[in-house]
């Protein structure tokens, strides 16, 4: 029989009646045996994630305040789903012992991750399902770093001995017992772990959506959405911006070749997006597949006569940046000039200081920064096979008043990567959308 692993995010979950829904879609495939839960999301757009309410008890905890009323509201959410799910589940026992951690040592990674472990809690109680608790089994290293050779070895020997479980979603642990999590929507890449971790045949991530849409709908009127994705697009499209699915989630899948199907909680019967070690046999890659970007981007700019006769100009530059921890995006290059793309934040407290180890150590004839930049990816396996897309693209751009301030194209001529002024980022995003999709 197949194993297929879901995912369901907080939306998804974010009450009882989303809950059965869930429990509905896990329930009318055997198959579907093993199942990860996130934190109660928002119910509308007014509401607040159980996530938030747990960061505000530990803030009030850490300041010395009174944290039972923000304790108080997070049982009662709790207490609701309950209540209206009719199960059985030790609430005030498990708040208890939140409730003395918060007393004596207040950790805010520890309390970000109860969302997830209580309402994977009900939801295994509900469905009659396993629970696992992944501060047995997801580990993590001293330093925060997620320890994926651990994490293997303990989750596959817990889970190959069980018919169906729930594993809580977005944390581990570290040897000693101590919570970890991941970074905001890390509970895509537990589902991913437990994937590979059960050698599962498919992993359904269930959202909101109705999978991947090719632009921002936010900017683009009504994208379409895209069938089938190969897991590089994927990480092209979601590191520039699309953010379905975590961006760190397709590692453990595309290292056991399991592909992700992108599904909606709410439509259960639309097909979704499929994300794809590589495209079915018979079907042609699409010359573009998406457009996505990111504002809040930098450049550094440097001009230096002779610049190309200086060995080790560019490491030593880079070397500066690296002793900042500073991480940068592109580099386009002249003869004698170099630019260096990074996200502003970066620069936040150190600005002057990198600055100033530029000029003397590489003595620049010119020295600027420029604020206020987006870069754009426009993404697509086919484009390495056909002609004229960036042709396309800079007319689009053109037309619609778009000065490029930077273009690169990566080796595998699988994306573009254009540089823009942040006030004509959705003008630009627009224009390239109408021009290559």
């Amino acid at each position: 029989m197949q194993t297929i692993v879901v995912k369901f995010g907080g939306s998804s979950l974010a009450d009882a009646a989303q809950i059965r829904k869930a429990a509905d879609i896990i329930k009318k495939d055997p198959a579907r045996r093993f199942a990860v839960a996130s934190a109660p999301g928002k119910r509308s757009k007014e509401d607040i994630k159980v996530t938030d309410m747990l960061y505000r008890c530990e803030a009030a905890a850490a300041a010395g305040r009174d944290f039972e009323p923000e304790l108080q509201a997070v049982r009662e959410r709790f207490q609701s789903i309950i209540d209206d799910l009719g199960v059985s589940y030790p609430l005030e026992a498990e708040l208890d012992v939140i409730r003395k951690h918060l007393k004596t040592a207040p950790d805010k990674e520890y309390m970000a991750s109860r969302g997830e472990y209580l309402n994977s809690g009900i939801l295994a109680a509900y469905l009659g399902f396993a629970f696992v608790d992944p501060a047995e089994v997801i580990r993590f290293h001293e330093n925060g770093q997620y320890d994926a050779e651990t994490t293997h070895f303990l989750l596959s020997n817990r889970l190959n001995g069980l018919e169906n479980a729930v594993v809580a979603g977005f944390y581990g642990a570290e040897e000693n017992g101590r919570v970890r999590t991941f970074s905001r929507g890390g509970s895509d890449l537990t589902g991913s772990i437990v994937a590979e971790a059960v050698r599962a045949d498919l992993y359904e991530n269930w959202t909101d959506v109705s999978g991947m849409m090719s632009a921002d709908p936010r900017v683009v009127d009504s994208p379409r959405v895209i069938d089938f994705i190969s897991y590089q697009e994927l990480r092209e499209l979601s590191y520039m911006g699309a953010t379905v699915l975590h961006e760190e989630a397709v590692f453990p899948v595309r290292r056991a070749g399991i592909a992700i199907n992108i599904r909606n909680t709410n439509a259960p019967e639309d097909p979704g997006t499929m994300i794809v070690p590589s495209l079915p046999r018979g079907r042609r890659p699409r010359k573009v597949t998406g457009v996505a970007g990111r504002t809040g981007f930098s450049s550094i700019q440097i001009e230096k006569s002779l610049m190309n006769g200086e060995v080790g100009f560019a490491f030593r530059l880079l070397s500066i940046l690296n002793a900042h921890g500073i991480p940068f995006e592109h580099c386009p290059t002249g003869i004698d000039t170099m630019s260096v793309f990074l996200r502003t934040e970066y620069l936040n407290g150190c600005r002057e200081e990198v600055l100033r180890e530029i000029r003397d150590e590489l003595k620049p004839d010119m020295l600027a920064v420029e604020d206020e930049l987006a870069l754009l990816a426009i993404v697509g396996q086919g484009m390495a096979y056909s002609k004229g897309t960036a042709a396309r693209v800079f007319t689009a751009l053109a037309e619609a008043g778009v000065n490029i301030r930077m273009l690169d194209q990566g080796s595998s001529e699988m994306n573009i990567i254009v540089g823009v002024e942040e006030s004509d980022f959705e003008d630009a995003v627009r224009a390239i959308y109408r021009a290559v999709m």
